[in-house]
């Protein structure tokens, strides 16, 4: 201290009291170093110390980053090459959760809940689920709209962390059509994330929830790829130090008719059911719809609460009615007549008189007409759709015989369609089931009910479609798919080894059906001759169900119509049929006349 005292005094005479305050300032600048020295050397430990692995993986991370890149989703083609799902860019937010410490979120979170319209407490939740050390890119909005990209641009400053960046969206060009065959993408929840985490997926990621979108993911997907890049403080790239491509995913083609599609869209209209069109040659799907219906762009972007709401009000619009299981009613006459024949407990010429009613078991089981129709044959029987003949003929072949040639013509099991997740295989009940489930014998009643596809008798619309595609194709039960180019799909055709004169007395049995039956609404004169089989199916305690099921030509099909009406209260020929023709009108391009202006 003397010394410094000294040095600074050089070439001036010092007094007492120059020297005392000399030493005054020296000893409280000491003071002041030592309290500044202390007060470093305190942030120093506690920065190195207490914070020393997040300022680590700061520096770091403000300095490289991993921008994962997505692969463009594979495009979805009808059997046309007409675009049924594709991908268009779009403007996403996403949060850099590392970026900023805890306590400077809320502020930010509260600024863009307000400009995207989101709840605070909704991007708080994913923040936090994230993780605020978190290094991946946290999406908390998707396709937002030109005025919230301005927005975020205008409050640049007081959004540290959050980025506004251009990804693939998903976009359906014909909005409602085929939304059950298509599905729609979304984000993935909890469950799927630790289900699928294995495979590479991540928090934040799109995947198909539903239909072709879900069943076929792994192809549509792709493959990610990112960049390593070097940033500077205001998060700026200044270079590149490695990438992987992403790798786009597969297009996928299917066997769909758009325009087909279409038209039987208009067909079943505002309906609740299901329509389905099929080549009955090799079990290619050509069209598939269900009411009520849904809007896969919806999913494209945050749903709100409104929206969500709306879409919900149209009752159970995600249930695809093709894949859900209803008593089939009369159309499953073609397998009581089959079985019959097929037994030798019946001639194909088999003629049996009808009658208001047939009491079996003390039950009586009544005629729809309530009178009867005299004798008939079965080519009569199924023109007239005559509950009493065939009541007689599951009477008198049994109920082993009939379950037997149920499940032959492949009902009780799914058909093996690309969309199995969503596909229920019905029931086909017998004696085992119904003691295991209801503790009572199998009785006549049930073998009776069963012959005209009441009772415990569950299908699904394609399954039926399925059915009438045997007497179509000559005997053979096909596999329905939607992949166009699914080969083994394609080729697999198993012989049910039906006897010649069967085939003959259905299929004329169908076609009289159209000519002088219960179908003659599809007898269209402007359409190559069609063979087909109404039905109407008791409900209760809600209407009755309405189908009709057809194909055409009825010489050689080339396709396959099942109209399903879901608690329409009329008959299959009245409700189903009429869908059926409009159907088969679009497909052989039938030209309405055009009607000459008043």
């Amino acid at each position: 201290m003397t010394l410094i005292a000294q040095s600074s005094s050089i070439g001036r005479q010092s007094t007492p009291r120059t020297v005392g305050r000399r030493l005054q300032s020296v000893i409280i600048m000491l003071i002041v170093t030592l309290l500044l020295a202390g007060g470093i050397g305190a942030r120093l430990v506690f920065l190195q110390v207490v914070q020393g692995e997040r300022n680590r993986q700061l520096a770091e991370n403000n300095r490289i980053r991993l921008i994962p890149k997505q692969p463009a989703r594979g495009t979805i083609f009808d059997r046309k090459g007409k675009v049924l799902a594709s991908s268009r860019l779009s403007h996403s937010v996403f949060l850099w959760p590392i970026a900023r410490q805890q306590k400077d979120w809320p502020a930010t979170l509260k600024r863009l809940a307000n400009l995207l319209n989101v709840p605070e407490s909704e991007i708080q939740k994913q923040l936090e689920k994230a993780g605020y050390t978190s290094t991946s890119l946290l999406r908390i909005a998707r396709d937002i709209n030109p005025a919230q990209i301005t927005a975020l641009e205008e409050y640049r400053s007081e959004l540290e962390g959050v980025e506004v960046d251009i990804e693939g969206v998903r976009n359906y060009p014909n909005a409602e059509v085929a939304a059950h065959v298509l599905g729609y993408t979304g984000e993935m929840n909890d469950e799927e994330l630790a289900k699928m985490r294995g495979q590479g997926y991540r928090l934040g990621d799109v995947i198909g929830q539903m239909g072709v979108e879900a069943a076929f993911e792994k192809p549509l997907r792709g493959e990610w790829g990112g960049q390593q890049v070097e940033v500077d403080g205001a998060g700026q790239v200044l270079r590149i130090l490695g990438q992987k491509k992403a790798k786009a995913g597969k297009d996928v083609h299917l066997t769909l008719d758009l325009e087909l599609q279409k038209a039987a869209e208009r067909a079943l209209g505002d309906r609740k059911g299901a329509i389905v069109a099929m080549d009955p040659n090799n079990g290619a799907i050509l069209a598939m719809v269900s009411r009520p219906g849904f809007d896969p762009n919806v999913f494209s972007k945050r749903i709100t609460p409104e929206t969500w709401k709306k879409v919900q009000s149209k009752g159970n619009p995600f249930v695809n009615r093709a894949l859900r299981v209803f008593p089939p009613a009369s159309t499953f006459k073609i397998v009581t007549a089959s079985a019959a024949i097929e037994s030798g407990k019946y001639s194909p010429n088999t003629v049996l008189a009808t009658y208001p009613y047939l009491t079996v078991g003390g039950i009586r089981f009544g005629e729809w007409n309530h009178a009867g129709f005299g004798p008939l044959g079965f080519v009569g029987a199924l023109a007239m759709s005559s509950d009493t003949f065939f009541y007689q003929i599951g009477r008198g072949i049994g109920g082993p015989t009939l379950i037997d040639w149920t499940r032959k013509y492949g009902f009780g099991q799914k058909t093996g369609i690309e969309l199995a997740s969503e596909e229920l295989p019905g029931l086909v009940a017998d004696a085992a089931w119904k003691q295991k489930r209801l503790k009572q014998e199998w009785t006549i009643g049930d073998t009776v009910n069963m012959s005209i596809g009441q009772g415990f008798l569950q299908t699904t619309p394609l399954q039926v479609a399925v059915m009438f595609a045997v007497p179509a194709n000559g005997g053979y039960r096909v596999k329905p798919h939607l992949l166009k180019d699914n080969e083994a799909s394609k080729n697999w055709r198993e012989s049910l080894n039906m006897k010649p004169e069967t085939l003959r007395v259905v299929r004329q049995g169908l076609r009289s059906v159209v000519t002088s039956g219960t179908g003659k609404a599809v007898n269209a004169p402007t359409l190559p001759p069609v063979a087909g089989k109404s039905g109407t199916a008791e409900a209760p305690p809600g209407l009755s169900h309405a189908w009709f099921g057809a194909y055409a030509p009825a010489d050689k099909p080339k396709i396959v119509v099942v109209a399903f009406a879901e608690h329409s209260g009329g008959g299959g020929g009245k409700v189903a049929a009429p869908m059926v023709l409009k159907v088969l009108e679009s497909y052989f391009q039938v030209k309405k006349p055009v009607k000459p202006a008043k």
